[in-house]
This record gives C-alpha cells, sequence and structure tokens, in this order.
C-alpha cells in the first residue's frame, strides 16, 4: 500500500513522534503511484506503474541532529527506524545554524489533486501513445515520447504539534518527432493539472511540423538576433536564475543580487518593468502544496515586481541573524505576460529566430548567472512576420537577467515544468532583443 488516507497517515506519525526520546521530532510521509508509457522508432517500447511510500525522521538532542528514513510501517519498523535517527544524532556535531522544528500551524488546502489525473489507467496511456504513433507513421515521420503521470499524497508532523495532510496528482509528456532522414526534429511538450484537458492526437502534430519543417536548415552567422522563446525554451533560462534569490548568497557577496559595498538588491529595479514573477500555492493552473520543506505555510508573494526585485529567500536561520521574518520558499513560478499566442508574436516579428527548446544549460559566471545551452527541435528564421525557413541550432552564450532587460513583447501564460530541482511554472512566450548566439551546433 503506497497511498495512505488523512487518517492513516496521521495515525502512523502520531506513533513516530510518541516512540521518540529525543528533544524533538519532525516525521515526513510520502506515497505516490506514478504510471509511465515510453514509445520510440513508433513502437511502444516500456510501461509500467511504479507505487512507493516512505517515511523519513528527523531528530534533535540540543543542536545535534539525525536522519533516517524507511519504508515499511509496522510498529517494529517505526521503533528501528526512530532508533537509528536518535543513534545517528548522538554521533553527529553540533549544528552551528540549527534552528528548533516550527511550532503548530495553519494551512489553506491547494487545488493539487485533480481527478481527472488520479483516475489514468493503462489504457488511457496507451490511447496517448496510439494517438502519438499513427498520425506519424500516416506522415512517415518517426515518434519517441514519454507520458509520466501519478497521484500520491504528503504529510508531515512534529512533536511540537504540527500536522499536515494533502493529496497531489502530476501529468507530464513529451514527444520528439524526427523525419526518417534524421535531418528534421520537432518536439511538444505538456506538463497539466487536469488529464482531461490533454489531446495527443492534437498536440503530436505540432511536432511534426516542426520535423519535417526543420528538415533544410540552412546556417546563420552567430551573433545577436531578436527571438522569440516558447516558454519551454525560457523556463530552463528563468529557472536557473532564481536559484539565486538567496538573501544569505545576495548578503554575503556570491549573487548577481548582492549590492556592492554589502547588502542586496532588495526593492532595485534589476528587470524591465514589464517583468513580474511572483508565487502563489492556490493558482488554479499551476497549484503547490501550502507548505515548503521547512513546515512553513507558503503565501502568494512577489518576488519581482515591475522590475523591482520584492522580495528573497531567507532561510530561518539567516532570518533570525539578520532580523527579518523567514518566509516559506516558493513551490511555483508565475510570470505576469500578455494575451498573445507565440504564433502571433511571429506574426508582428520585422526579422527574427523561433526557438522551440534551450537545453543543455551549463553555468558560466554565477555572479552574472550567464549560462551557456543550445537551442533544439525547431529553430526558425522570422522575416515580415512569417517563418522563412529552418536555421541550424545555435549554442548561446547569455544571462537571463540581461535577457528580461531586453523584453519587446511577452506572450499568454503557459504551465510548463522547470529543471529537475525546479519550480512548476507559468512562463509566457517572449519576444526579446539582442540575444547572443556564440557559435552554430550541427547537432538536430
Amino acid at each position: 500500500m503506497s497511498i495512505f488516507t488523512e487518517q492513516q497517515a496521521k495515525a502512523i506519525l502520531d506513533k513516530v513522534i510518541a516512540l521518540s526520546k529525543a528533544d524533538e521530532c519532525t516525521a515526513t510521509l510520502e506515497g505516490s503511484s506514478n504510471g509511465n508509457i515510453r514509445f520510440a522508432l513508433n513502437n511502444i517500447s516500456t510501461s509500467g506503474v511504479v507505487s512507493d511510500a516512505s517515511l523519513a525522521v528527523q531528530v534533535a538532542f540540543g543542536k545535534r541532529v539525525g536522519t533516517a528514513s524507511i519504508n515499511e510501517f509496522d510498529d517494529a519498523a517505526l521503533e528501528r527506524v526512530v532508533r537509528r535517527a536518535e543513534d545517528l544524532a548522538r554521533l553527529a556535531p553540533e549544528n552551528p545554524e540549527f534552528i528548533p522544528a516550527i511550532g503548530k500551524q495553519e494551512y489553506r488546502a491547494s487545488p493539487t489533486f485533480s481527478e481527472s489525473t488520479g483516475a489514468i489507467d493503462p489504457a488511457f496511456r496507451a490511447k496517448v501513445a496510439a494517438d502519438s504513433i499513427l498520425p506519424c507513421r500516416e506522415a512517415g515521420v518517426i515518434a519517441a515520447g514519454f507520458l509520466e503521470d501519478g497521484h500520491g499524497f504528503s504529510a508531515t508532523a512534529n512533536s511540537n504539534g504540527n500536522f499536515a495532510y494533502q493529496r497531489t496528482s502530476s501529468f507530464d509528456y513529451t514527444c520528439t518527432v524526427r523525419t526518417e532522414d534524421g535531418r528534421g526534429s520537432g518536439w511538444v511538450g505538456r506538463n497539466l493539472k487536469d488529464a482531461a484537458d490533454f489531446k495527443a492526437d492534437q498536440d503530436v502534430r505540432i511536432a511534426m511540423r516542426k520535423a519535417t519543417e526543420s528538415a533544410e536548415a540552412k546556417a546563420l552567422e552567430p551573433g545577436k538576433y531578436t527571438v522569440i522563446l516558447e516558454p519551454a525554451a525560457a523556463a530552463g533560462l528563468i529557472s536557473f536564475m532564481m536559484r539565486f534569490f538567496d538573501a544569505r548568497a545576495a548578503d554575503e557577496g556570491r549573487s548577481f543580487l548582492s549590492r556592492k559595498g554589502g547588502g542586496n538588491k532588495l526593492g532595485e529595479q534589476v528587470f524591465d518593468p514589464q517583468v513580474t514573477l511572483y508565487a502563489d500555492p492556490w493558482s488554479a493552473d499551476a497549484p503547490v502544496l501550502p507548505w515548503d520543506n521547512d513546515g512553513l505555510p507558503r503565501e502568494r508573494i512577489a518576488l519581482i515586481e515591475n522590475g523591482r526585485i520584492a522580495n528573497l529567500d531567507y532561510s530561518r536561520f539567516w532570518a533570525q541573524k539578520q532580523g527579518k521574518t523567514a518566509k516559506a520558499r516558493p513551490g511555483n513560478l508565475l510570470m505576469s505576460g500578455g494575451e498573445k499566442s507565440t504564433a502571433e508574436l511571429v506574426r508582428g516579428t520585422q526579422k527574427g529566430i523561433l526557438v522551440t527548446r534551450t537545453w543543455y544549460i551549463r553555468m558560466v559566471d554565477p555572479q552574472t548567472v550567464l549560462l551557456t545551452g543550445l537551442t533544439r527541435d525547431g529553430t526558425f528564421y522570422i522575416e515580415n512576420g512569417q517563418i522563412k525557413h529552418p536555421v541550424k541550432n545555435f549554442r548561446f552564450n547569455e544571462s537571463p537577467v540581461i535577457m528580461l532587460n531586453n523584453i519587446d513583447e511577452l506572450g499568454k501564460p503557459v504551465r510548463v515544468a522547470g529543471d529537475e530541482s525546479s519550480f512548476l511554472m507559468m512562463i509566457p512566450p517572449m519576444r526579446l532583443r539582442d540575444f547572443t548566439f556564440t557559435s552554430l551546433s550541427d547537432a538536430v
């Protein structure tokens, strides 16, 4: 059994707290059932369901902390994991930055569970694969993709009386389509709240069209270009930048948000006034749990407001040290935009380059958030509001800080997943000036 009701989860967590002999104890119980189907070369290759549940126990004796985890939940197993955590705590050195567990909190539930997503079964996954493969077979192109869906729960409790429980679900689909000769590639991805909104047979045609239309790519000289970044292309760069919104790193001079002479740039104009980015656990389009890893209640909070730095991430330790109020770490990033689609932004562009995706993004300079990476799966030259021809992929060297100071226009935000360690995001397509391409790439 991997999915526990609130009553079942609380019973387990209450037992753990009661078993502990430490000064304090925090326990987190999570479970999920994740299904998947993978296809390649226009055939299904693997499918399955993985179900698991795990319990993590953290205890403290003074400032000595120990953590242990287990995926068994009988009384003997619970006793073992608590004692293991306590044994480790007694052996651990004191943590000079230790902060005691939070007290009892109040959480307002967020809509993180979708009935249609939670009800996905093997027949649904098979239909998604078929609806992706069959149009490609008929058109003489080759599809490879992956659907991963899941539903589960998250629960946490501590010896100071705090408790939280909430159900979750997830849905993530990607498909890459290649021409038979391998010269053209297109891609489509969908990260959705409700599986009922998904139509694979329609979405795959976006990737099919980009694949066939990108086969005769022409080389353009590297340089600075007006670009239109689709939401998936912009998301990787922006999520990378948001890792540097840590107040401590800024205060200690290790961030682009560090101010010369000390301190940080809170309240300062750092981006174009069109840039507003916030977090909201109750977002109808991209909801997340209403608490963070420390159990602090999340709230709607502005991070960038009209280009100004509105809030930084203060850990509980750093907030105490700096005399600030600690706030929960955001779980999503929601960027404001306009109402235009990517296609409408293209129609309003005299000359530029359309970028479907960015990938293999790596850090060059943390102080300026200068990143390097590659375009892929459909890069096109725009002239007089029309896609003129495909172009060879580029390597870029660009900072999202500079990028978000060169905005011409923002479109309508779309839900996308950030990188593996990052956030659920709502990001608009964006037309940007002077985006820096440094060299060509032979990769398709």
